[in-house]
């Protein structure tokens, strides 16, 4: 049995801490005697999140397990924090088996000095702020989780539920992270270091319209040459001044832009088809496998082949 302890606030984001739980509720459910869930404010009272719900805590954090599993959700209430939250985790954290934070509850671990000389991300938005308050942090804002140790942090609210059922898959397997996840109807699962973002929301939409349609080009084409050269006589523009324009006005550079593309392209064939992975290679403007892979391997972490072997269960189940 492992205890899962929730830790709410005043101005707790309602989906940090309803999405983790009806992971590990579902897995709960799936395998009886796996996790015991509880709940827990500073006193023990009924909070209010940030959206208005109110929560009832099952207990005072002075009275709670010590639990195998310490969960700290993010919200509104994390920018200031009650001095005797922060106190309650510097001294507690320490000794939970594994630290997880969602979104900006990173925020309360870091202030609690639980993240120094670590990696960790939250939410896009909170990145920058986050390193600058806490520079004995490693902020990384691009992937979705980062899991340093036995310390996991995630990005914004969706990912608290891929990082929980990477825990799951941890603890009691595939096949019950695969059920609770088809339950859930949601795929098992984003690998952590997926971006946050795809390519066309993490860069900016062009100002100019050539460039726009660039964007849009891109996307619609990502087996065609996208060389700088052949994209800035698509915006007739000379390539230097088109490189310089388009970072500028997207806030990346056109290469980055192209390889994100092309990689989100892979991963939709890769998860949808049963095109081979040379066919999807060409079709996403790799040219050849090994390129590919080295793409996948740099990016995601793993090859084409495993990935399809990790995704393609879940999304044709």
């Amino acid at each position: 049995m492992r205890t899962v302890l929730i830790v709410l606030f005043d101005g707790v984001q309602s989906l940090d801490v309803t999405g983790p739980l009806e992971v590990f509720a579902g897995a709960e459910t799936y395998r009886g005697g796996s996790y015991e869930i509880r709940t827990a404010s500073l006193d023990g009272g009924r909070v209010r999140s940030s959206s208005g719900l109110v929560l009832v805590p099952d207990r005072a954090l002075a009275d709670a397990p010590e639990p195998h599993t310490l969960l700290v959700p993010g919200g509104s209430g994390t920018r200031r924090p009650d001095p005797g939250l922060i106190a309650w985790l510097r001294d507690q954290g320490p000794r939970a088996g594994r630290l997880v934070s969602v979104c900006t509850g990173a925020a309360l671990l870091a202030a609690a000095g639980l993240l120094d000389g670590r990696r960790a991300t939250t939410h896009w938005a909170h990145c920058e702020r986050l390193a600058r308050d806490h520079p004995a942090v490693t902020v990384d804002p691009d992937p979705i989780y980062v899991r340093d140790g036995n310390v996991s942090t995630s990005a914004g609210v969706t990912s608290g539920i891929d990082l929980a059922l990477a825990l799951v898959e941890e603890d009691l397997g595939r096949d019950a992270a695969l059920t609770i996840a088809r339950h859930l109807v949601v795929f098992l699962r984003r690998p952590g270091n997926q971006a946050q973002f795809s390519a066309q929301l993490a860069a900016q939409t062009a100002r100019r319209e050539p460039l726009r349609e660039v964007q849009r080009w891109i996307s619609e084409h990502p087996g065609d040459d996208l060389s700088v050269e052949s994209l800035a006589v698509r915006a007739a523009l000379s390539p230097r001044h088109f490189a310089r324009a388009f970072r500028t006005e997207t806030g990346m550079t056109p290469g980055r832009y192209v390889e994100r593309v092309r990689l989100e392209h892979a991963r939709r064939l890769l998860e949808d088809t049963a095109d081979g992975i040379e066919e999807v290679s060409r079709a996403s403007g790799y040219g050849t496998p090994e390129a590919m892979r080295r793409a996948f391997v740099k990016l995601l972490g793993s090859a084409p082949a495993e990935y399809r072997r990790r995704f393609r269960p879940a999304a044709t189940a």
